[in-house]
């Protein structure tokens, strides 16, 4: 994507809602007004909203339920021309698109990467499940074949990340009084701090109670697991892009179906995500299903393992729609996906269905030209090399790195249903993004494979 993106908003008036945690909305509106802007405008909704965009900016203490009446006549007011804004499922910012696509507003949202580690998203109308990308396998195999453009690496954010959230959240915390009504998609309070204080402990307790396990998995265990990367309870591309209610649904539908259909010399690698590692553990229920389903022998929960090593050694890789199966796709690993996910494509992901992964996965290999291909035009068109939460040196005011090439295109969007665009699975039956994993490497050298390398 053009590193010149922002002169697209030239002359314009643009609102920011809400952003990621720390100051990358305050560069954003740096890089915007340098790049002539007519106005840039800002709405804080909680205390850690404040707390990184103090100035020019306005407070909405209103409710949740008054809040499209308030932006209508805020957007009025201040004849907004475009809005951007960060995760397009938050209820303020769901509530934003509505108004916004009555009025025929432009929008735009940034996510986390759909290419981690190195890269950030940013669409025009959408991302994910709502993303413009086409679907249409024959699209990308008319590409011309090209070389991947040029990325600088991120390097490790988790620590930054984990300071910006506890400030975030302390903020919020104490900006309570001034901000009453409870609009934000998560709680605000002092205990949130303390999460990422538990998440950095279990961090280094995982490291060493689990430093045996990568060279297991890639050595006698190599080709003979299977791979589940789960995402983070909150996240909204599992609760609005599938049919799952929560991860431990989707965990209990794989660990059912891998125990009725999966060889019986294969493993179950579960891997937890980092961003989650502070809030949620489940132990106690995979302990539970391997015992109720005859597996426990069968099941490995692991946490902080380097993911390119999973990736190339796994036999498959099932997620909901997670980034982590784009990332098997470079190791050319059979990824199947079951949510919503903008890489499910034949050719590129298991088209069989769950109960066959098990057994057939290595039938459909991804391709590797359609892949290079999908992911030049995935970069070409979304990504911005940065990162939320860590600014790039020689980077634009937003602290991002991108190339020249032609502006944005105007990407349709597909339609936005008033419910979840996936229906939820029938009860009693056992079948929820920014962040790449905290900074973890998704593709690159396998350290194990190079170990043996060395004389």
């Amino acid at each position: 994507m053009d590193r010149q993106v922002w002169k697209n908003f030239a002359g314009q008036r643009v609102l920011l809602l809400q952003g990621p945690i720390g100051p990358f909305f305050a560069g954003v509106a740096k890089a915007l007004a340098g790049a002539g802007a007519a106005a840039v405008h800002k709405i804080n909704f909680c205390g850690g909203d404040w707390l990184f965009y103090p100035n020019d900016s306005t407070n909405y203490r209103g409710t949740l339920p008054a809040w499209p009446a308030h932006l209508e006549r805020f957007l009025d007011q201040h004849r907004i021309d475009a809005i951007v804004l960060f995760g397009d499922c938050r209820p303020v910012h769901a509530a934003a698109i509505r108004l916004a696509t009555q009025r025929g507003l432009p929008y735009w949202v940034f996510e986390e990467g759909y290419i981690r580690p190195n890269y950030v998203t940013f669409e025009r109308h959408g991302v994910n499940g709502y993303s413009g990308l086409p679907r249409d396998i024959d699209f990308y195999q008319a590409l011309p074949a090209s070389a991947a453009p040029p990325e600088r690496e991120i390097g490790n954010t988790f620590d930054r990340t984990a300071l910006l959230a506890m400030a975030y959240y302390i903020a919020g915390s104490f900006g309570k009084p001034w901000f009453r009504h409870r609009v934000h998609h998560r709680s605000l309070n002092m205990l949130e701090g303390l999460v990422w204080w538990r998440s950095y402990f279990r961090k280094i307790v995982y490291r060493i109670s689990q430093r045996h396990l990568l060279p297991q998995l890639s050595g006698r265990w190599s080709k003979q697991f299977f791979l589940v990367a789960l995402q983070t309870a909150g996240d909204s591309q599992v609760h609005t892009h599938s049919g799952f209610k929560s991860v431990a649904d989707f965990i209990t539908e794989v660990a059912t179906s891998f125990a009725e259909h999966a060889p019986a010399a294969t493993l179950l690698v579960i891997k937890h995500h980092p961003l989650d590692r502070g809030y949620h553990d489940y132990s106690r229920l995979l302990r539970r299903l391997g015992s109720q389903l005859g597996i426990a022998e069968r099941i490995r929960y692991v946490h902080d393992l380097n993911l390119p090593t999973l990736l190339s050694h796994a036999r498959g890789v099932i997620v909901i729609n997670s980034t982590v199966g784009l990332s098997a796709l470079h190791h050319q690993t059979p990824v199947i996906t079951l949510g919503k996910a903008i890489y499910n494509m034949p050719g590129l992901t298991f088209q069989g269905g769950l109960r066959h992964f098990w057994t057939d996965a290595q039938t459909q290999i991804p391709d590797l030209d359609l892949y290079w291909k999908f992911r030049n035009h995935v970069v070409d068109q979304t990504q911005l090399n940065g990162s939320f939460y860590k600014r790039m040196d020689g980077g634009d005011a937003a602290g991002l790195i991108g190339r020249s090439s032609a502006p944005l295109p105007a990407q349709a969007s597909p339609p936005r249903p008033a419910v979840a665009p996936v229906a939820a699975r029938p009860a009693g039956r056992l079948t929820l993004h920014c962040f790449d994993h905290a900074g973890e490497v998704v593709a690159g050298v396998d350290p194990v494979a190079s170990q043996r390398a060395l004389p």
